[in-house]
């Protein structure tokens, strides 16, 4: 019986110093700088989660939409450079959008007050994310994108026309 004890022990003592080093090796540092947005993320996750499994309301669904969608949104922003922010800044008023979204899907009886919010500040959030957009080269591409779409629309015309003669 001391024998097992003697080796819990040991385990312990050697795990607490494995924690010990990796922590003044700046594991725990790097780790906390890149996944912290999980922080944000896995909350918002957790109230969805409480609300499908019939564990909590449907009023849940507000702070969990608007959390994931800011989780996702801060770490696609860690990964790719905060430079990233200055164009996606919306998204944050887009997750308050998502969530009363959410809400009215789920909300037994409806409510239309949380539909025509979440309409009005999901669309002033993605005008608002265009326009920034457009600042960059995304013009050049929707531009790109409406020359083939047009060259389409006229070569399908002409193609459809002769196979009827």
């Amino acid at each position: 019986m001391s024998f097992k004890r003697d080796v819990k022990l040991g385990l312990l003592i050697i795990i607490a110093g494995i924690v010990i080093l990796l922590g003044k090796l700046g594991v725990f540092g790097f780790l906390g700088r890149s996944l912290w947005p999980l922080a944000i993320l896995i909350p918002g996750l957790l109230l969805q989660a409480l609300y499908f499994n019939r564990r909590g309301q449907s009023i849940l669904l507000i702070p969990g939409g608007a959390l994931t969608v800011w989780g996702l949104l801060f770490g696609i922003c860690n990964i790719w450079g905060w430079g990233l922010m200055s164009h996606l800044w919306p998204a944050l008023i887009l997750g308050v959008a998502v969530g009363l979204y959410e809400y009215y899907v789920y909300e037994n009886p409806r409510s239309s007050i949380a539909l025509w919010v979440s309409s009005i500040l999901g669309l002033f959030s993605l005008a608002f994310i265009l326009l920034s957009l457009m600042k960059t080269g995304v013009l050049y591409i929707l531009a790109i994108v409406l020359m083939a779409f047009g060259l389409w629309l006229i070569l399908r015309r002409k193609s459809s026309t002769k196979s009827k003669w």
